[in-house]
This record gives C-alpha cells, sequence and structure tokens, in this order.
C-alpha cells in the first residue's frame, strides 16, 4: 500500500477561489497558485491521499491515459515536495 501524503499544516494558508487555489507559505512568504487540475490535487492532498488516488482523480476527471495522469502527478508532487509544503 502506497503512504498517503498530505500538505503540511504549519506556516502554509490557502484559499480556493474561483475553482483555483491561492496559497501563502508564511516561513518565505511565497505566494502559489495552481491550475484547475492542480487545485484538484491541492484539495486532495489537504485531506490525505496517495499517489494512486491522485493519479485516478486525474484520470477520472479528466480522461488521462495512466501514463500522462502519473506523469502529471508526479510533477505535480515534486514542485510541493521541493517547495517545502507535504508533511513529513
Amino acid at each position: 500500500m502506497s503512504d498517503v501524503l498530505r500538505l503540511r499544516s504549519s506556516s502554509l494558508t490557502w484559499r480556493e477561489m474561483d475553482g483555483e487555489i491561492v496559497a501563502l507559505e508564511a516561513e518565505t512568504n511565497r505566494y502559489l497558485t495552481a491550475n484547475p487540475a492542480g487545485t484538484r490535487l491541492w484539495l486532495m492532498l489537504a485531506q490525505g491521499a496517495t499517489r494512486e488516488q491522485l493519479v485516478a482523480a486525474l484520470r477520472d476527471v479528466y480522461g488521462l491515459d495512466a501514463a500522462r495522469a502519473g506523469a502529471d502527478v508526479d510533477a505535480f508532487l515534486a514542485d510541493v515536495r521541493s517547495q517545502g509544503l507535504l508533511a513529513a
């Protein structure tokens, strides 16, 4: 079974506005945004989700094949990891 991934809870505030995420990472005062697909992944990470669940969501909502959905999820996860936004 895959690990459940979550957004970290400290120093990260965000809101969904008009179908997109607007977030503030308070430690570095960075503003972040996510497009609609990123917003779907962000909201799932806020609740806790596995990589497989994230891939399935993109496949179901956007009709992507498994390889494309997996690549998109991996890129999104790499980005949020590099910014230190995932819980340890």
